[in-house]
């Protein structure tokens, strides 16, 4: 067969094969992902041009991905202090805006649930910036909580999160659950002070078990009702409810020690360098046990 006519074949097949299975071009397969190219770009306070009006200017590299550019982690050097408030918040010692995100963020608690806003960059590589309510601890810990984001159209990285730190500057070591906008769950661990973070990270779905979906075939992401967070001597294990149901462990411990006293508690970053966000944390249990993840 002449190359030209092989060349027309081959062309004919792939034009006939992306029709029936929506396929990309084999470079577009190659090619990683960038994050935030599902379109979140347009989502306000992504970049300074979309930011709300009179927002300060974040660095280049606290912005998120988007089609067009990958978001890197800070500079090495880059620190913020906290700003702390030691009023007690419900079952909190106090709350603090951890890593001092360009635009402060706040807390309220009422009739059972905290309700957290935060702007920040991301809880995540070297350093972190969110809204924290903490309570100092030592000893062991189980800490769960109903999850709600009010917002439905947030940046989809943004995180309510669980975390054990051992301190409250930006880079402190620490464990974490968290349940981001787009329903992935993760157990991540920053193993030392000023060392990137590391997870093991969780998507669930169904087809035809939940609805939402255009067809039975259609995949439709659960996202967790409640998520837990267990520290038993070293072992800093993920518990979940994934639709009300008794919450279990979900997937394996991971080994971290912290020397008490640390800060144990809840909290919230949008993911948006100086754009607010919030998330609903409600019907909080905290016991200095192991064993009381409910």
């Amino acid at each position: 067969m002449e190359e030209s006519s092989l060349a027309k074949l081959v062309a004919a097949f792939l034009i006939s094969t992306c029709a029936v299975f929506s396929c990309t071009t084999l470079a577009q397969a190659a090619a990683p992902a960038p994050q935030g190219a599902s379109g979140e770009q347009d989502i306000p306070g992504t970049s300074p041009a979309n930011s709300p009006p009179g927002a300060p200017i974040a660095p280049d590299w606290a912005y998120p991905g988007t089609s067009s550019r990958i978001q890197v982690g800070p500079p090495s050097d880059f620190h913020r202090a906290p700003r702390v408030s030691n009023t007690r918040i419900g079952v909190f010692d106090g709350q603090a805006d951890v890593g001092a995100a360009l635009t402060s963020g706040h807390a309220t608690y009422q009739a059972g649930k905290y309700t957290i806003t935060s702007a920040g960059y991301n809880v995540w590589y070297t350093r972190d910036e969110f809204r924290y309510l903490f309570k100092k601890m030592s000893g062991d810990v189980s800490l769960a909580a109903d999850i709600a984001y009010p917002n439905p159209a947030g940046y989809g990285d943004r995180k309510a999160v669980l975390i054990i730190r051992q301190s409250l500057d930006d880079d402190a070591k620490e464990a974490l659950v968290a349940l981001h906008g787009g329903g992935m769950i993760h157990l991540a661990q920053r193993p030392a002070k000023g060392i990137r973070i590391s997870d093991m990270e969780y998507r669930i779905g169904s087809r035809g078990g939940l609805p939402g979906g255009a067809s039975p075939d259609s995949l439709v992401t659960l996202d967790a009702k409640r998520l837990g967070i267990e520290k038993n001597g070293d072992k800093i294990s993920l518990w979940v409810s994934e639709q009300g149901e008794p919450m279990h462990q979900f997937g394996a411990p991971i080994t971290l020690h912290l020397d008490g006293p640390f800060y144990v508690g809840i909290g919230f970053v949008s993911h948006l360098p100086t754009t607010l966000d919030t998330a609903e944390l409600s019907n909080v249990v905290l016991d200095n046990v192991a064993g009381k993840v409910r």
